[in-house]
């Protein structure tokens, strides 16, 4: 399925079909890609951020009501038994691949903010879709990258996936903007690929950085989301975005493809 230029239709129509592909992928998630153990949300509230989809662990036997291991520590990433792709294996097959160790900036962040899900069940990823509004003002742009880092800090997992060209806002993309944050160094994509996907594991004493550029008109790619920092599951981009665009109003997918 190739990635549509999102640019020829107002922001209200993306959000529509933002939402079929949340939905989407939320399905998909549940029924074969995440492990036992595992399951995802769309749109659920985890104050202060409201992610699109977030990937939650089951308490295990030994962990307690509290989300400690019984002892008062919480509880650290167990690993994937069944469904789960071990990283030295099985590296994801993408443009970019980039590790750094955490910043000073990282560790002061990690001291001032907890992410912690409303229930008893462990939060271990996020997918975040790029929208028209995360890129509308420097306020909310900025607002977007400094979730991301938080999460990160926290030990949180991350894709994000932005189907928009770069705004005088991320003139190197929404990967650049995060990555310079997050370990201080820059990225600066290919020209001719504008449009980018990243998945980040989040990992005691570095982050790594998994990068797919793309260019309106290239077949989406499936992409790592990890739910240790050594493993990961795909998840089906192309298969999900196919299926939220065959339920988008007909005169619209005429637009957007420049029909």
């Amino acid at each position: 399925m190739p990635m549509h230029d999102w640019t020829r239709v107002e922001p209200n129509y993306f959000h529509a079909f933002h939402v079929a592909w949340m939905a989407s992928l939320q399905h998909a998630l549940n029924n074969g890609t995440l492990p036992p153990g595992y399951y995802a949300l769309a749109e659920q509230v985890t104050p202060p951020y409201e992610p699109d989809i977030l990937a939650l662990q089951v308490p295990s036997s030994h962990t307690g009501a509290n989300g400690t291991n019984g002892t008062g520590v919480p509880a650290g990433p167990e690993s994937v038994s069944e469904g789960g792709v071990a990283l030295a294996a099985a590296p994801p097959r993408v443009r970019f691949t980039t590790a750094e160790p955490r910043s000073a900036r990282a560790s002061r962040r990690q001291r001032r903010v907890a992410v912690r899900h409303g229930s008893t069940h462990r939060l271990v990823a996020v997918i975040e879709i790029v929208s028209p509004g995360n890129k509308a003002s420097r306020r909310e742009f900025q607002r977007f990258v400094d979730k991301a880092l938080e999460l990160l800090v926290q030990g949180v997992h991350l894709l994000v996936i932005d189907p928009f060209p770069p705004t005088a806002r991320d003139p190197h993309g929404v990967h650049a903007a995060v990555w310079r944050g997050i370990v201080r160094k820059r990225f600066t994509p290919p020209p001719d690929k504008t449009l980018t996907l990243a998945s980040y594991a989040a990992e005691p004493d570095q982050f790594t950085a998994f990068v797919e550029p793309l260019a309106v008109g290239d077949p989406i790619p499936d992409m790592p989301l990890f739910l240790t920092p050594g493993e990961y599951v795909n998840v089906p981009l192309g298969e999900t975005y196919a299926q939220a665009w065959a339920g988008f109003p007909k005169p619209w997918q005429a637009v957007v493809e420049g029909r």
